[in-house]
């Protein structure tokens, strides 16, 4: 029997506003002690009426605006009711039949070795909503609930059941994280709860020509409790094994149920079966006008999107594509490259001992430059910013230094232990490349007056491998470069000091 997964994904976006999505109490209530950033709209009391959130509003259409989706002249708000401890007003202000976005889709790209190395994912909705409480589930059996965020701005984005494998779902993840971050709606990190999936999976069986065996759909399984992209590749995975083998025993799910992902055991257990839209009971929120639409989407504009800066990184820069892929996918990462190189293509303008115009200049070198700002900036200060618990917003090395920095290095006026130490120096304090260097003596040793002395001692306390070098061993040299290094702590400059070197035993 052959048969293939079909999935499709559920992301809720908690949107960066300043304040709820119906009420003024803060938005940060994460950060916050328990039960101190709320009010009486946002914890459900009698009588309270809710304010829409503009800018939350405004979010979801530029989401959808990047999502390709189209948006409609009119949306509306209802009433989703279920009751839980977490929702106090018994039910919660969603969407349903008139969201503000809907029919849009994403180009995902992968490795060319991929099944599908490149694919189209539909999106069916986007759909804006009040966010449950907290259960806080304590030691000694009971349960807390914090209302902080009750009532923080949500968008729900749900696709079409596109996906064929984990491995699509998480590069699909990863392309819409990069999306949100780029037009500055959400953090969009997992880890803190901006950004939660859950995943519905299914299997179908397919005729030997790829085609479906029945053109129904089969029950799914609503995948909840995936905080991770890892996670949800594990998650899915492990559930496709697990209706597979359900298929192959002739006992295929019968009901569509809801299973919680068990990350320590790497298993999915049941929860409850599938509500149905019916369940809930929507209607129109009576508390809440209907929306216009049409101004508002058209004075709403967009970035340049991430597969579009990708390319254009790409072509400008010369980057590597798995570079480029990194760069947009770290916030403000883009915008503090692009900074650095300006500086860098300014300071090689300037040399005087360059010849040709800017554009002969910059696409001379371009290549070797980005390799190394990219190189030393996406592994070294990356590196290091992670040890020390430091973001890019926090980041006191401004590009001006960083791009100085770097020409030291281009220049060779520093070697590569002498570079680690000075970016260290840096990142904790701050301080100009230029002035670390100075300041610790990490220069290399390019005159011919201090070294010469050195090298003669070298050769002097060394016979034997000068007498093989006369001789004609040439490879000697190397043993005497590295005994001057050692002795200049690495300080000294290696075609400097192989000339002094020949100079020296060839007199």
């Amino acid at each position: 029997m052959k048969l293939a997964p079909v999935i499709g994904l559920e992301i809720h976006v908690q949107l960066k506003t300043k304040s709820k999505m119906f009420c003024a109490c803060s938005n940060e209530g994460e950060t916050a002690a328990p039960n101190t950033t709320i009010c009486p709209i946002c914890t459900g009391q009698p009588g309270t009426l809710p304010s829409l959130n503009g800018e939350a509003l405004r979010m979801g259409i530029k989401t959808g605006r990047a999502l390709s989706c189209t948006i409609p002249d009119h949306a509306k708000f209802d009433r989703k009711s279920y009751f839980y401890p977490d929702l106090p007003k018994g039910y919660q202000i969603s969407q349903y039949d008139l969201p503000v976005a809907e029919h849009g889709s994403i180009l995902i790209e992968m490795e060319a070795t991929a099944p599908r190395p490149s694919f189209t994912i539909g999106i069916t909705r986007a759909h804006l909503e009040e966010d449950a409480a907290k259960l806080l589930h304590l030691g000694d059996g009971t349960t807390a609930v914090d209302y902080n965020r009750a009532s923080s701005p949500l968008l729900e984005i749900v696709t079409d059941p596109d996906f064929t494998s984990p491995a699509e779902a998480k590069a699909f993840l990863t392309e819409m994280r990069a999306i949100l971050r780029t037009i500055d709606v959400s953090d969009a990190d997992m880890e803190k709860g901006h950004m939660r999936c859950d995943a519905n999976v299914s299997m179908r069986r397919m005729n030997d020509d790829g085609t479906p065996l029945d053109p129904h759909f089969n029950p799914k399984v609503e995948l909840k409790n995936l905080n991770s992209f890892r996670a949800i590749e594990r998650a899915l995975a492990y559930e496709i094994e697990r209706q597979s083998a359900l298929f192959h025993s002739n006992t295929p799910p019968a009901i569509s149920e809801t299973r919680g992902w068990n990350d320590a055991r790497g298993v999915t257990e049941s929860q409850r079966t599938k509500e149905s839209a019916n369940d809930y009971r929507y209607f129109p929120e009576p508390d809440l006008p209907a929306l216009d639409l049409r101004k508002l989407r058209e004075a709403i504009s967009l970035p340049e999107l991430p597969r579009a800066l990708r390319l254009r990184l790409k072509d400008e820069y010369a980057l590597a594509v798995v570079d480029a892929r990194i760069l947009v996918e770290e916030q403000g990462a883009v915008a503090y490259f692009e900074q650095v190189m300006s500086e860098l293509r300014a300071w090689l303008e300037a040399l005087p001992e360059n010849e040709g115009t800017r554009e002969e200049l910059w696409e001379t070198h371009k290549t070797k430059l980005s390799k190394l700002a990219t190189g030393w900036m996406l592994s070294k200060l990356w590196g290091l910013m992670a040890e020390n618990n430091i973001t890019t917003q926090t980041l006191k090395i401004t590009p001006e230094n960083f791009a100085e920095f770097l020409s030291l290095i281009h220049t060779s006026k520093i070697n590569s232990t002498a570079a680690q130490t000075i970016l260290r120096e840096m990142l904790l304090h701050g301080k100009d490349p230029s002035h670390i260097m100075e300041d610790k003596q990490l220069g290399q040793m390019e005159s011919t007056d201090a070294l010469a002395p050195i090298i003669e001692r070298i050769v002097r306390e060394n016979p034997k491998l000068a007498a093989d070098y006369r001789a004609g061993k040439i490879v000697v040299l190397k043993s005497l470069i590295g005994l001057t290094m050692k002795a200049t702590e690495g300080r000294a400059h290696p075609k400097v000091t192989e000339e002094l070197l020949k100079l020296h035993l060839e007199q």
